[in-house]
C-alpha cells in the first residue's frame, strides 16, 4: 500500500495487537479489531496506527522471536468470521467461551490462551475437512491455489511447523531427521500424504489470517488511517526460513550488542546473522519478498535495528554474553601485519589467548586444590614447564566453561569467565584478528611497551577508518535495494550508540529516524539538555516512550529528571507550568504529550498506554503494569500488557477524546 501524502505531518497510536480488547475479542486483539481502533483514531483526529510485529512466534510471547519472517500469528484470527466456523455455529461458542475465560486477567496470559486457541482452530480445520483428503480439500477453497503460488514461503513454513509439532516443539537442530533439508526434500514433505493434514492446517491458517488482515488494512485505508508496520531485522534461529534456507544465514554465529553503561558485558540476542554476500547473489530476494508481503497490509514500515544493515555485533555461538564479539563485516588484522610490528607467534598468542597463572586460579578457588582440580582437568592446558595455563582448544565460549563447572563454585566460575574475556585481540578466524572491546584494559596490553602500544593503536585506527567506509557504503547499498522493492514509506529504529554516518545515510535515502522524548538530548553538552522542539529533524518519528522502555507515568515517577523535562515542556508550550509534579496526573500527562506534539518531527506517535495516561478513568493503577517489555528478561509477564477496558469503552470517553484532539491541534493539523 502507498501512504497518501507521505510528506504530511501525522499523529498515531502505537500498540501491540494482543493488547487490544473489544466486544468481539475480549481476551486479545484480533485483525478485525484494527478497524475499530482505526475508527477510534479518526474520532481523535489521528491518522496512523503503528503496529508491533504480528508474526507467528509459536509459544514465545515476544513478537521479535518469530518462527517465520512471513507467517502471521494465528492468535489474531477472529474464528467467528471464518467461513468454516460460520458453517458450524457450535464451534463459535467454544471460541467465545475461551475468550471470556481469559478476558479479565490484568495481564494477558499469552502461552495458555494462544495454545488453547490453536487447538480450537485445528478442531475447526479437521471438522471442515471431514473424511476428505486435506490436500484436495484446501485446494478447492476459492482463491487458495493462486494465493499459494504467490506465497512461496508458505510451503517451507507449513512443513517446518508440522515437523516441529511432531517433534514435540523441539528446535530443528534437535530433530532426528530433516535437520538440513534441500528444497526438493521440503517439497517432497509437502506432498507426503502422511504429513498432509498437518501441513495443510498451517497453510489454511495463513490463508485465512492474511484475508482478515488485508480486509482490516483496506478498511483502515478507506478511513484515511495508515498502518506503520514493524519489520524486525533478525529472525529466530529456530525458524522456518533458517531451517529451509540455511545458506542465507551465518550459522555458528549470533547477533547481539557490544558492552555499554547499562550492559557492561554486552548482549547476546541469540539470533543468527545474515550472510549478506549470499543474499546479494540472489538479488536480496529474501528481503524483497518480506517487503512485498508486508506491503499488502502496511503503508509505512519500521526497520528494527537499522544499524544492523550497516554492521552488526557478531559473537561465537558458544558465548553467553556479548563481550567477545566483533562488528561484521570486519576488516580484520592479518598475521603479516602483526609480524611487521614485531609480534611473533608467542607474542600473538599472548595478545589473543588468556594466560592464567596457577596461583590466581588457586586463589579464586579459595586455596582449595580439590575444588580447583576438576576445572584444571576440563578447561586448561599447561604451557610447557611454566606455571601458566591456556584454555584448551575445545573451549570456544562461556557456555563451555559453565558446562564444565556446572554445580561447582560460583566464585571460581565467575573468575574463569572473567579470565576468558581478558584478551587484547580476538582471533575470529584462523589468522585474522580484531581488537576486543576493552583492549586497553587487558592484562596483555598492560605488559606492552609504549612503542608496541603505539604501533597497535595506529593499526587499529586504520582498520577502523576503512571499516567505517565499508559499513557506510554497504548499509546504503542494502537499504537502497530494499527501498526499491516497495512503495511503503520507510522509517527506522536508530537508537543507541549510532555512528554519524547512519543518520546521514537515512536522511539521504528518505528514511525517517526515531526520536524518543527522554533520549533526544544533547548528550555532549553540560547538563545534557533536551533538544528544542524546532530542532528535532523533520525526517523523524517522535514518541514519548517505546515498547522496550518504561511507559510515560512509570518513567516520570522512577527515572525522569523531572525539573529538566517539565521546564522543557513549559518552553515548548510557551507558558509557565509551575513546579514539576512528583506524579503525572491526567492533566500533567496531557501537558507533556502536547509538548511532544510540538516537535518538528513529521510523525508523532504515542503508545496507547501513554495516551490513556491523559484519562483519570484509565490511569489509576500501578504505572509499572503499563510497561510492555523489559529487555534481557524472559518471563510470562513480558508482553502481557493489555488495555484496561475494551475499545468500545475508550470510544465513549468524551474527555479522553478532547485530550487526543488537543494533541492533533498541537501538531498543527486540523482536528
Amino acid at each position: 500500500m502507498k501512504l497518501p501524502r507521505p510528506e504530511a505531518r501525522r499523529t498515531g497510536i502505537v500498540v501491540a495487537l494482543s493488547a487490544l480488547r473489544s466486544g468481539g475479542s475480549p481476551a486479545a486483539g484480533e485483525f478485525p479489531d484494527l478497524l475499530a481502533l482505526g475508527e477510534l483514531a479518526r474520532s481523535w483526529g489521528f491518522d496512523l496506527i503503528q503496529l508491533l510485529p504480528v508474526n507467528d512466534t509459536g509459544g514465545m510471547s515476544s513478537p521479535y522471536t518469530a518462527l517465520s519472517a512471513f507467517a502471521l500469528h494465528p492468535l489474531y484470527i477472529r474464528a467467528e468470521d471464518l467461513p468454516e466456523v460460520r458453517a458450524k455455529p457450535s464451534l463459535a461458542d467454544k471460541f467465545r467461551a475461551l475468550s471470556l475465560e481469559h478476558a479479565e486477567a490484568p495481564r494477558f496470559d499469552y502461552g495458555r490462551y494462544s495454545s488453547a486457541k490453536l487447538a480450537l482452530l485445528e478442531e475447526v480445520f479437521r471438522a471442515s475437512v471431514g473424511k476428505s483428503d486435506a490436500a484436495s480439500w484446501i485446494s478447492g477453497l476459492e482463491g487458495f491455489v493462486a494465493w499459494q503460488a504467490a506465497n512461496g514461503w508458505v510451503l517451507g513454513y507449513s512443513v517446518f511447523s508440522e515437523l516441529k509439532r511432531r517433534y514435540g516443539g523441539l528446535p530443528w537442530w534437535s530433530w532426528r531427521e530433516d535437520r538440513d533439508p534441500s528444497r526438493e526434500r521440503v517439497e517432497a514433505l509437502w506432498r507426503d500424504p502422511v504429513h498432509a493434514a498437518g501441513t495443510r492446517f498451517f497453510a489454511w491458517l495463513q490463508f485465512r489470517a492474511e484475508a482478515q488482515f488485508r480486509a482490516a488494512a483496506e478498511g483502515l485505508a478507506k478511513l484515511g488511517v495508515g498502518i506503520l508496520g514493524d519489520i524486525p531485522i533478525l529472525i529466530g534461529k529456530d525458524s522456518a526460513e533458517v531451517w529451509a534456507e540455511r545458506g542465507l544465514f551465518g550459522l555458528g554465529l549470533s547477533a547481539g550488542s557490544p558492552p555499554d553503561a547499562e550492559n557492561p558485558l554486552g548482549q547476546n540476542w541469540g539470533f543468527p546473522v545474515y550472510d549478506w554476500e549470499a543474499l546479494a547473489r540472489e538479488d536480496f530476494r529474501f528481503w524483497r519478498d518480506r517487503l512485498t508481503v508486508a506491503s499488502r497490509f502496511y503503508s509505512a514500515y519500521r526497520i528494527d535495528h537499522v544499524l544492523g544493515f550497516f554492521r552488526i555485533w557478531t559473537l561465537g555461538e558458544r558465548e553467553r554474553s556479548g563481550y567477545l564479539g566483533r562488528f561484521a563485516p570486519t576488516l580484520g588484522i592479518e598475521v603479516g601485519e602483526l609480524e611487521a610490528l614485531g609480534f611473533d607467534p608467542p607474542r600473538r598468542r599472548w595478545l589473543s589467548r588468556p594466560h592464567l597463572p596457577f596461583w590466581r586460579l588457586l586463589e579464586a578457588a579459595g586455596n582449595d586444590a580439590a575444588l580447583l582440580h576438576p576445572a584444571m582437568e576440563r578447561l586448561f592446558d599447561r604451557i610447557g614447564a611454566e606455571d601458566l595455563y591456556l584454555f584448551k582448544d575445545g573451549i570456544s565460549g562461556e557456555l563451555d566453561i559453565e558446562a564444565a563447572l556446572e554445580g561447582g563454585s560460583r566464585r571460581l566460575c565467575d573468575f574463569i569467565l572473567s579470565a576468558w574475556r581478558d584478551r587484547a585481540l580476538l582471533e575470529y578466524e584462523k589468522g585474522r584478528f580484531v581488537p576486543t572491546w576493552n583492549w586497553r584494559g587487558t592484562t596483555a596490553w598492560a605488559s606492552l611497551s609504549e612503542g608496541e602500544r603505539r604501533g597497535l593503536e595506529e593499526l587499529f585506527a586504520a582498520k577502523r577508518s576503512t571499516s567505517e567506509r565499508i559499513w557506510d557504503e554497504g548499509g546504503r547499498r542494502i537499504l537502497g535495494e530494499l527501498l526499491s522493492s516497495s512503495d511503503m514509506l520507510p522509517t527506522a529504529e536508530d537508537l543507541g550508540g549510532i555512528p554519524p554516518y547512519v543518520p546521514r545515510a537515512l536522511a539521504d535515502l528518505g528514511i525517517l529516524g526515531l526520536r524518543v522524548f527522554r533520549w533526544t538530548r544533547r548528550w555532549e553538552v553540560e547538563g545534557q539538555p533536551i533538544v528544542a522542539p524546532a530542532e528535532w529533524p523533520e525526517t523523524s518519528v517522535a514518541c514519548p516512550s517505546v515498547h522496550d522502555s518504561s511507559a510515560l507515568r512509570d518513567w516520570w515517577e522512577r527515572e525522569a529528571d523531572r525539573p529538566l523535562f517539565w521546564s522543557w515542556a513549559a518552553r515548548a508550550l510557551g507558558r509557565d507550568l509551575g513546579e514539576a509534579p512528583p506524579r503525572l496526573g491526567s492533566a500533567d500527562a496531557r501537558l507533556l504529550l502536547e509538548a511532544v506534539a510540538r516537535v518538528n518531527s513529521r510523525f508523532a506517535v504515542y503508545p496507547i498506554q501513554d495516551l490513556l495516561a491523559m484519562s483519570p478513568t484509565w490511569s489509576g493503577g500501578d504505572p509499572h503494569e503499563e510497561r510492555v517489555n523489559v529487555p534481557g528478561t524472559d518471563n510470562a509477564w513480558n508482553w502481557g500488557y493489555r488495555l484496561p477496558t475494551r475499545l468500545e469503552g475508550l470510544s465513549e470517553d468524551v474527555e479522553l477524546r478532547k485530550s487526543a484532539l488537543a494533541l492533533v491541534a498541537a501538531r498543527g493539523l486540523r482536528a
